[in-house]
């Protein structure tokens, strides 16, 4: 039973006969922050009062009248200036958590209004191994996929592999002047990876060259700028001296910007320079960015060799990431690269063309948009296309393939502007009724505040994170092994070990705002108390403990479920806990946040271990009250599994 739901529907004709849109007041019902004042509030009456031009109390008192709450609250107030508090009635709630109890959903309803999401996801570069850059996209875009099928959507989940780029010109390059055969025949993925590194430190090698030069200038001109700036002084006027404060912060800012920039490109000069067989390599293949662009266009063109090769590799690389998805436990189900794409493109800008849409610009073709100060390139001068017109071609086939209402785009924030583009130049060719969304993502920092990378400076890869988390949950899980009361086998350590430590990673992220960049810990995602998917897995493991210890089997005592009892203020406020699971899943798809959901698992987690130490099960004073209790610690227990499991996590009986 969804609560919020039905509070809100009971107010829905309040709001449409006082004439205002329901849409803007609904969301002010929500559920209490402080316990005393209640279950739910109702705060829509202040923000009426203008419109209605009636005094906010008065809105509060005819709202409840016309409501009818009788049937769901045992007590209405209307508190201060308007505020309406709702405690909902303990038989309602009694006859609610005996209908999750004996719910497979936990008393979840599936929606009314089925929508068919399209969800593009993870999408790594298949020549390069995967990346802890890639597991923000990953997580975030299967926690959503599986939120949205759990409450009755159509779910279509697409990895957009990038198959088809410049990283396969630079193996194939690599593959054609440096390759080991030996060691491409004995692990050929490792090869590819090892060549693709090293035809990019040379590539960024030549061009950090040449780019140098024109950093520092740059750098020069801002800083000479700025010492314009201050020696003419601060202006007087207050207007104008606020506008020269912001000018000098953005100029200051910018050249940090380059100083990043020119810090990074000496740092690639000097690690090649510093090795003399990478320098001899670099100047032997002096052309080495060229060559890869030409080696690129021969396999778009077709060339027999190339592609041969890029067909040679591509099962390769495809079987090293589905090791990784494997380990993650997510699956598409469409895997189509942009490959698939190749043919239809020219098509898109044909068709942009023909429509007025897209016109030539110094020999390009370009989307010119209000509101962007630059134009979305669609072919280079070359004859080229770019990641923009596969992005539309994309868009084009997945409606004409699946009609979908929502596409949605799981991205680091960093490509919000292609995006913008993206979404202004399909609603202009058409695709105006889809709701497109950029589901952006900051990025993953390490403890000095810079993205996560290894001790050498390199990008961390995810293999190597999903090892180091296993590793840690084992140390973990053996360190309780010597005070546990039930031991664990064994051989079970290593399984139960690998569903800690991937759950811990994947809670980790899952936990944060989507939006925000956050520092990653080993330690701190894997502590028994705090806010971690450890500490949520603990209460389930906690919970068929006490089922082991009292020789009860929990599926038995779910076929005869018994009246459940508030003898204690936690009994209760465990009972709203386990309800508001329902109305926290809607809220994760309002915004498409699965850190909402991560959050009241946290939460449900706290408000049990509350309850556990102080509502005795196994010396509960009455039989009814210890079935009420034993009933209570399944339904949260379970709500825990449903929930982590929504989030892609498992959990485990012992730990």
């Amino acid at each position: 039973m969804n609560l919020l739901a039905n509070i809100r529907q009971r107010f829905l004709p309040v709001l449409e006969s006082l004439g205002v849109p329901p849409q803007d007041y609904i969301g002010m019902i929500r559920p209490a922050q402080d316990k005393k004042f209640g279950d739910y509030q109702v705060n829509f009456a202040m923000a009426l009062a203008k419109a209605v031009g009636k005094p906010p109390r008065e809105i509060a008192q005819q709202a409840i009248q016309a409501a009818r709450l009788d049937d769901l609250c045992d007590r209405v107030e209307i508190a201060g200036p308007g505020f309406i508090n709702l405690r909902i009635d303990d038989r309602l709630l009694s006859r609610a958590l005996g209908a999750a109890f004996t719910d497979e959903r936990l008393g979840v309803p599936r929606t009314v209004r089925a929508l068919t999401i399209v969800i593009d996801y993870s999408s790594p570069n298949v020549a390069k191994p995967m990346h802890v850059g890639h597991i923000r996209s990953t997580v975030i875009g299967d926690a959503l996929a599986r939120v949205a099928r759990f409450l009755g959507h159509h779910v279509i989940t697409d990895n957009h592999l990038g198959d088809w780029g410049t990283q396969f010109g630079m193996i194939l390059y690599g593959y054609k002047h440096f390759r080991d055969e030996q060691a491409y025949r004995s692990d050929p993925v490792q090869h590819l990876g090892t060549l693709y590194r090293l035809i990019r430190q040379i590539s960024d090698y030549h061009t950090a060259r040449e780019e140098l030069l024109r950093l520092e200038r740059q750098h020069n001109d801002l800083e000479n700028a700025i010492a314009r700036s201050r020696a003419v002084g601060e202006p007087v006027d207050k207007n104008q001296k606020k506008q020269y404060a912001q000018e000098l912060q953005r100029l200051a800012k910018k050249q940090d910007e380059l100083a990043e920039e020119i810090a990074s490109a000496r740092k690639k000069i000097v690690a090649v320079e510093a090795d003399p067989h990478l320098l001899g390599l670099a100047r032997q293949h002096a052309q080495i960015n060229q060559a890869v662009l030409e080696e690129t266009a021969k396999l778009h063109a077709g060339d027999g060799t190339n592609l041969a090769l890029w067909r040679e590799f591509l099962p390769h690389c495809m079987g090293d990431i589905e090791k990784i998805y494997r380990r993650l436990d997510v699956s598409f189900d469409v895997v189509l690269g942009e490959s698939f794409y190749h043919d239809q493109l020219q098509a898109v800008v044909d068709d942009l063309r023909d429509r007025g849409l897209a016109v030539p610009s110094d020999g390009a073709i370009c989307v010119f948009l209000d509101g962007f100060d630059a134009p979305m390139l669609i072919q280079k001068s070359d004859g080229a296309f770019l990641y923009a017109t596969t992005d539309l071609a994309t868009i084009k086939y997945r409606v004409a393939t699946w009609n979908p209402d929502v596409i949605l785009y799981v991205v680091d924030h960093r490509q919000h502007e292609h995006f913008d583009k993206l979404f202004a130049t399909a609603a202009r060719w058409g695709y105006a009724g889809v709701d497109l969304r950029h589901i952006a993502f900051g990025t993953v920092l390490g403890e000095d505040g810079r993205p996560f990378k290894t001790r050498s400076g390199d990008t961390v890869g995810l293999a190597e994170l999903l090892d180091e988390a296993e590793r840690k949950a084992k140390a973990v899980l053996l360190d309780l092994q010597r005070d546990a009361r039930d031991g664990i086998a064994a051989d079970r350590i290593d399984r139960i070990a690998s569903v800690v430590g991937i759950g811990a990673l994947k809670f980790a992220d899952l936990s944060q705002n989507r939006s925000s960049d956050y520092t990653f810990s080993y330690d701190k995602m894997l502590e028994l108390k705090g806010f971690t998917a450890t500490y949520s897995q603990y209460l389930y493991a906690r919970v068929q403990g006490i089922f082991r210890r009292a020789q009860l089997d929990p599926e038995a005592i779910r076929s005869q479920v018994q009246p459940f009892v508030f003898a204690h203020p936690l009994e209760r406020e465990l009972a709203i806990m386990i309800l508001q699971f329902s109305e926290t899943l809607d809220e994760v798809l309002v915004d498409y946040r699965p850190n909402l959901l991560a959050q009241y698992l946290f939460q449900l987690t706290q408000t049990f271990f509350k309850f556990y130490v102080q509502c005795p099960v196994l010396e509960a004073e009455t039989k009814e009250l210890q079935a009420s209790r034993f009933q209570m610690c399944d339904l949260a227990a379970r709500t825990i599994k449903v929930g982590l499991g929504l989030l892609g996590i498992g959990v485990v009986d012992q730990m």
